[in-house]
């Protein structure tokens, strides 16, 4: 083994957050180097976020699926990172390819060369779960990386999960003409958050004749010859020419050597951080940021947990506050949340009031002739403070950010009800609601 460096510090993972921290250290004067084995830049721009996105519009065009397809590739880069690892070097971040594995505290060994480092940053992100259901493993299948990447349009695909990226993914591929089933357990889609919100979606997407099977778990799959057959726990079966798992992600802990720096690697748990975002087991000079924290499951959490990090890595404390972090699922109508959600209430003992309105009670969505959604604002009775909203509308995810700040600022409900509305805009939607909870209040 050749011993290469010391660096001030080493970011374990290049992705979202991992490339801001690097990028900030770097532009602080910090002699920093960036351990990635796949795509410098992570999942959001090559087989998340950004194709998905694409791929979305496309349908809500029109678009023939060829044309979608080749829109796309060219937003995601066609998939190669060489435009993000020369913006690095730019930067002046030293980008070392390959697994890093973590020796002993200031070690890190990646393919073969040790280096030295002080901080260390592990931004490793999460991986799909894929459950364990008998014969799955032996059928054609997708995760979302395959469903954003590849140029396949299956005449049948069945999903596994009715989560945000199985909600869209459905969308997307029922718009192109596949036919389309949705398999979700627990009953209901997005279970996460406030239940008028999946049922809004489960109707937008039985109008494009997806299947939804909700309360069903898949019992068995048998290979056929071609494609697959998905036994039910209700009975139904299903036929797939592919089977795409959208059953949530698990944060990439393992293999990275953490053990050996005192910190507590459970498979499939985050990586424990405080407010600072430091492992508190990680002897002081360990960091961690983005999906492998198991507290940021997006992307823009991602950079904000990356920036909070980096503020204390440069000697400036900041603490993060994750009260108003936005979750939104762009599909037609799209669905937003931010905040506590209903579903939260019990485990927080919070005494919530809720306030809804529906959308159809605008004038916007008269002319907009799409009268689909509905916003309900939760409101915590004794702090008498906006702690939580949810809707699902055209275009949600752009007119309820004023609420993500009102939650964040802690805004007094008297002054949010006294806030004016340009007319007609779906905006207009949290007027009566806020009143109402001022006037609960």
């Amino acid at each position: 083994m050749s011993h290469n460096h010391h660096y001030d510090a080493v970011v374990l993972g290049g992705g979202t957050a991992g490339e801001l921290v690097a990028t900030g250290l770097a532009r602080a004067g910090r002699d920093v180097a960036l351990v990635e084995s796949r795509l410098v830049g992570g999942e959001s721009p090559y087989f998340a976020c950004v194709p998905s996105k694409s791929l979305l519009l496309s349908a809500r065009r029109g678009e023939t699926w060829e044309a979608a397809v080749a829109r796309r590739d060219a937003l995601a880069g066609h998939r190669g990172d060489d435009p993000a690892v020369a913006r690095m070097a730019e930067e002046g971040v030293t980008v070392l390819r390959g697994r890093g594995r973590i020796l002993e505290p200031g070690r890190i060994e990646v393919d073969g060369a040790v280096h030295g480092f002080g901080d260390l940053v592990v931004c490793t992100g999460s991986e799909p779960v894929i459950p364990p259901v008998e014969g799955l493993a032996d059928v054609p299948l997708w995760t979302s990386a395959e469903a954003l990447s590849v140029p396949d349009l299956p005449r049948r695909l069945v999903i596994l999960g009715g989560g945000p990226v199985g909600c869209e993914l459905a969308q997307v591929y029922a718009a192109f003409g596949s036919q389309v089933a949705v398999v979700e357990a627990s009953g209901r889609l997005l279970t996460a958050e406030a239940p008028f919100a999946g049922d809004v979606l489960a109707d937008a997407l039985r109008r494009m004749g997806v299947d939804l099977r909700l309360g069903a778990d898949v019992a068995d799959v048998e290979r056929k010859d071609v494609g697959a057959r998905l036994r039910l726990s209700d009975g139904g079966t299903l036929d797939a020419d592919r089977v795409l798992v959208a059953a949530g992600r698990r944060p990439r802990v393992e293999g990275l050597g953490l053990e050996n720096l005192g910190v507590d690697v459970v498979p499939g748990r985050g990586i424990p951080v405080d407010a600072t975002c430091r492992v508190p087991s990680g002897g002081g000079s360990v960091w961690a940021a983005g999906d492998v924290t198991g507290i940021a499951r997006t992307t823009h959490a991602a950079r904000y947990q990356a920036q909070v990090a980096l503020s204390n890595l440069l000697g400036n404390r900041r603490e993060a506050d994750y009260r108003a972090i936005p979750r939104v699922v762009y599909t037609m109508p799209s669905v937003y949340s931010v905040g506590i959600s209903p579903r939260q209430v019990e485990e927080l003992g919070i005494d919530l009031l809720t306030a809804g309105y529906d959308l159809a009670s605008t004038a916007r969505a008269a002319v907009e002739a799409d009268e689909r959604g509905r916003v309900e604002l939760y409101a915590d009775r004794a702090r008498g403070l906006l702690v939580g909203a949810a809707a699902a509308g055209l275009n949600a995810e752009e007119w309820m950010s004023e609420i993500a700040l009102a939650i964040r600022a802690e805004t007094p409900l008297s002054l949010l009800a006294d806030v004016v509305h340009a007319f007609p805009t779906h905006g207009e939607s949290v007027e009566a609601p806020l009143r109402e909870l001022a006037g609960r209040l």
